[in-house]
């Protein structure tokens, strides 16, 4: 009976913990909608329905092919790595074009309904935020999923700026493309830049007229009328002295290296729920987790611990 109770609660606080993430993700963010946290662009259709079968041997004649097929096309940086994950693992990568465009295909993919995400990394390491695209492939079914905008990557050189002085924001998008950067503080300030030939943009902050204290920033772009989502958050301080920001380990909980801890974390957490841990997502799970070869409720426990949303 107790282990029976002990699994259930297990289970309510997974569920809480994801549940807790939406909150913080459409909720409690200021001014950020779902077509933000998606795309302004984004279509998802089908585009064929086929009915393949399976060979079979002798005179029996073949089952029908219970798998579909999906596309994801759009664009993120040039030159750039776009990783493709399906349930919260890499199931393929390709390297977009000098024009930023990107296309990945999966073929293959068993009948069901998958959560797919994708993002891109910069040309210094860093990494957009997640999309994510729940989807249904029935048999013989070719999804489409056409105008992903991935957010822009962002980062600061400072983790401390002393009041007057400049904290540079920067980071990559569709080359050309217009650049908002928002600082979230008493009062949010807008900054505009612009995208280089290569995609890399700079924003000068001047903290003169910014409060003292911590604040957060982030970013997103506009492209022939389309808006990307908002990147991730990063954050830094206006104080007395000014302090460099320097490169580090990912911190605790925070399974893809993105400096906080919230659903996206929570739902890589929760795929490996009582399941054998793959070679890779040990190595994770020691570093990052209880450390002990399994995903349970002292792992979530972490995890609600350093939860940042």
């Amino acid at each position: 009976m107790m282990i029976r109770n002990s699994n259930a609660f297990g289970n309510f606080f997974i569920i809480f913990l994801i549940f807790l993430g939406f909150c913080f993700q459409f909720f409690l963010l200021p001014k950020t909608t779902f077509s933000e946290i998606v795309s302004s662009s984004v279509k998802v259709e089908i585009v064929t329905t086929t009915t393949t079968t399976t060979p079979g041997g002798g005179g029996g004649g073949g089952a029908p092919s219970q798998t579909g097929q999906v596309v994801f096309i759009g664009r993120a940086y040039p030159e750039s790595t776009v990783t493709l994950l399906k349930d919260a693992q890499i199931v393929a990568k390709t390297v977009g074009g000098a024009d930023a465009n990107f296309e990945i295909t999966l073929t293959n993919v068993t009948a069901g309904t998958y959560i797919f995400s994708v993002y891109s990394e910069d040309n210094k390491g860093n990494r957009s935020s997640l999309l994510t695209f729940p989807l249904t492939l029935s048999d013989g079914i070719i999804i489409k999923v056409t105008g992903i905008f991935i957010s822009p990557t962002i980062d600061v050189d400072k983790s401390e700026v002393k009041k007057g002085e400049v904290v540079k924001i920067f980071g990559q998008s569709i080359p050309n493309s217009d650049i908002t950067v928002i600082i979230n503080s008493d009062e949010e300030i807008y900054g505009k830049t612009k995208a280089d030939k290569i995609g890399a943009y700079l924003y000068n902050l001047d903290t003169v007229e910014v409060e003292m204290g911590d604040h957060l920033a982030k970013s997103r772009a506009t492209h022939e009328e389309e808006i990307s989502p908002l990147s991730r958050v990063v954050s830094f301080k206006v104080g007395t002295k000014t302090v460099l920001k320097t490169i580090g380990k990912c911190g605790k909980a925070d399974l893809n290296c993105d400096n906080k801890v919230n659903l996206v974390d929570s739902s890589v957490a929760a795929y490996w729920y009582k399941r054998p841990l793959s070679t890779s997502f040990k190595l994770l799970e020691t570093e990052r987790l209880n450390g002990d070869g399994k995903v349970d409720l002292v792992d979530f426990s972490i995890m609600a611990y350093y939860w940042t949303g």
